[in-house]
């Protein structure tokens, strides 16, 4: 009874001994994901919380908190307990834009997570409307340099990756566009379709079906390579505009100060989920890429971005709030 008692102060105190990575999982682990159900990167999470399931015995539950750009579940993921039971899965936008853009979070990127592993990436890919007289992105840099403001563009919001690759890309060509916000990806994209809006800069797993049904037109890849799943896509680079790339990626993360072997048993089943032929091909058929790099990679890049996106946010005068 002592001993217990003892335990008991300890973890009043505040001074829990460490999760076992042996013992856990002993419950149901809850994966965070700061965004509406639907989608490939939901998909995703809950393919692998299935995964999780069959290896752990306990059940990995996708628990959407949309809002706010993804800041409320973010914030949610940061002050939960560092136990092993939340993972969070996150974004570009969430953890990168939501930074450079807002001048106050209530968390941390960089010192409230764990980094897990980035789980798939999509280059963005700037597209136009048909009626638009634009086949390459000469034409459509002509175009805008004769009419200054006058073309307009759709994004996701006040911090949404389209919007800043949009301000990157005026950046570096010098022309001027105006924006026109949408509350969310899809509004957007059928935005584009319906000629509400001329441009559009969006990922290529939300353009692809209609770029290859002629409802959109693609002019440039905003990536490093051109894809398999449409080589014949010229990249920004190819066409003389370099360092305006721009993709989102998706990733996991979990609150800081979980126990690293909780998070390196959960990267093995991750790993070799990923690593699955259905999984490969499911993600690589809607132009993106898996990625699964390590917990140091994924932090590095969450720091370069932050950097690289809070200059361009700094320059376009981005300030949601």
């Amino acid at each position: 009874m002592m001993k217990a008692l003892l335990a008991a102060g300890a973890c009043l105190a505040g001074i829990c001994p460490p999760v076992s990575a042996q013992t856990w999982p002993a419950k149901s682990v809850r994966i965070i994901y700061p965004s509406a159900p639907g989608g490939q990167f939901d998909g995703l999470l809950r393919s692998l919380s299935k995964r999780l399931l069959e290896t752990f015995g306990q059940s990995f539950v996708v628990d959407n908190r949309a809002g706010a750009n993804g800041i409320i579940g973010t914030e949610l993921g940061a002050r939960s307990a560092p136990d092993g039971y939340t993972l969070v899965g996150t974004t570009n936008s969430m953890l990168v834009m939501n930074k450079a853009a807002f001048a106050k979070l209530p968390f941390e990127p960089l010192r409230d997570f764990d980094f897990i592993t980035i789980l798939m990436s999509s280059p963005f890919a700037l597209c136009v409307h048909p009626s638009l007289p634009a086949q390459r992105i000469g034409d459509l840099l002509a175009l805008a340099k004769k009419r200054p403001g006058e073309l307009s563009y759709g994004s996701f919001g006040p911090a949404s990756v389209p919007l800043f690759g949009m301000a990157l890309f005026q950046q570096k060509t010098g022309i001027r566009l105006t924006h026109i916000p949408y509350k969310g990806g899809t509004p957007a994209a059928m935005a584009l379709v319906a000629g509400e809006i001329p441009i559009l800069l969006n990922s290529m797993l939300n353009q692809l079906a209609f770029i290859r049904a002629g409802r959109v037109r693609a002019l440039a890849l905003a990536g490093p390579s051109r894809l398999k799943v449409m080589p014949e896509l010229p990249t920004l680079a190819e066409q003389g505009i370099e360092g305006a790339d721009t993709e989102g990626w998706y990733a996991l993360a979990a609150p800081r100060g979980t126990p690293p072997q909780i998070l390196h048993r959960v990267r093995e089943v991750i790993g070799s989920t990923l690593n699955s032929r259905e999984i490969r091909d499911n993600i690589e058929s809607t132009g993106s890429q898996i990625v699964f790099n390590t917990p140091a990679a994924f932090e590095a890049r969450v720091r370069s971005d932050i950097e690289k996106w809070t200059a361009v946010a700094r320059q376009a005068d981005i300030k949601p709030n």
